[in-house]
């Protein structure tokens, strides 16, 4: 955690704020890192290929601030018209963007208690009024508590931390019931397992649905990602961009991803290996008695039984494996690990079972 500092400088609004606090980036290069949802296998081989076409010369040109090549690419992908593409530096940005482009309302924005932090921050930066609608029991997300009225809705699916996903018929059934205010699906990890609700693009006006290609296309160190939705919210939200940063997307990290999103054969076996790995861990952990909720995401999120998460959360740094633990109401019994490659997670498994065997308990 940062040390907290109170500037004499700082305005009120400022020192009011409670920034979202990212998962940590260890300097420990000993550390097994599964704790911030990164892909364990590398981008694209036609990634490198590409960076190293792109010149040092070329860098002294701004790119270009329409991203066209990179929104032609997401529109072939995607079945959608180019003037239907957003692109922004990562889908924390684009998400930005159309809080600032939808949300600002005289009704107060809808999303889950237990979701992505970034969410609440962004309320508070943006000052946007908010309601924050209970989870159901078993931590999927409850629609009928999204029959309000409001100036917009906001999820991921599938949900973070929790990894459940929303069926695409339930999705459409709350557009059906919501069509005076933005819908915005966050699908960060759709890849790993759903439906996307890019489906319905052509039957709501009102939906935006966002995604990034730092999970399933391995590219988290050069920040892109893309909404798409009707014309006309793309050109609200290009109106927000342009009065804020003409240039969002740089030269290197748009080539990159334009042949990340055009190698669709290594995309799909690299997502099928992180999928059956998750699929094993959460098998093997459960015979640990761990506690693991269906995932469709790149991680699981688990209640070990009989003893505080914290203090797995504690062992497994003390042995080199960083995962995430959210000390918060509802959730602070849970932890997050992200799906690493197979000798990762055999190796998490190991000292899993190590931390069993010090308090006595069955290992498998």
């Amino acid at each position: 955690m940062p040390t907290q500092t109170n500037s004499p400088y700082w305005s009120t609004f400022v020192s009011g704020l409670d920034p979202y606090v990212p998962g940590e980036q260890p300097k420990d290069p000993g550390l097994t890192k599964l704790n911030t949802n990164e892909n364990p296998y590398p981008p694209s081989p036609k990634v490198l290929e590409v960076l190293q076409q792109d010149t040092v010369d070329l860098l002294r040109l701004y790119p270009d601030p329409a991203s066209l090549g990179l929104k032609s690419a997401l529109s072939s992908l995607h079945g959608v018209s180019e003037d239907q593409v957003f692109v922004g530096n990562g889908s924390d940005e684009v998400l930005a963007l159309a809080f600032m482009a939808f949300f600002k309302q005289d009704k107060p924005l809808l999303f889950p208690d237990i979701t992505y932090g970034f969410y609440k921050a962004y309320c508070r930066l943006f000052e946007i009024d908010a309601v924050e609608v209970p989870l159901a029991d078993d931590f999927s997300i409850d629609f009928a508590g999204y029959e309000q009225a409001n100036g917009g809705v906001i999820f991921p699916n599938p949900n973070a931390p929790t990894s459940l996903l929303k069926p695409l018929a339930e999705i459409e059934a709350l557009l059906r019931k919501n069509r005076e205010s933005v819908v915005i699906v966050d699908e960060a990890y759709i890849d790993f397992g759903g439906e996307s609700a890019i489906a319905l693009l052509d039957r709501y006006p009102n939906l935006l649905v966002v995604q990034t290609l730092s999970k399933s296309r391995s590219l988290a160190g050069i920040r892109v990602g893309f909404a798409l939705g009707s014309a006309g919210l793309i050109e609200g939200m290009e109106r927000v961009k342009n009065s804020f940063n003409s240039y969002p997307v740089d030269r290197m990290a748009e080539a990159a991803a334009i042949a990340s999103v055009e190698d669709n054969d290594y995309f799909e076996a690299c997502r099928a290996k992180v999928i059956a790995t998750r699929e094993w861990t959460a098998e093997k952990l459960r015979e640990l008695g761990f506690e693991v909720l269906p995932s469709m995401t790149n991680f699981l999120f688990v209640k070990p039984a009989g003893v505080d998460a914290a203090d797995i959360f504690k062992g497994l740094r003390e042995r080199k494996f960083l995962v995430r633990y959210f000390q918060k109401p509802r959730i602070d019994g849970y932890l997050r690990i992200t799906i690493g490659t197979d000798e990762e997670m055999q190796a998490l498994l190991e000292a899993l079972n190590d931390l069993n065997a010090g308090r006595g308990a069955s290992s498998v």
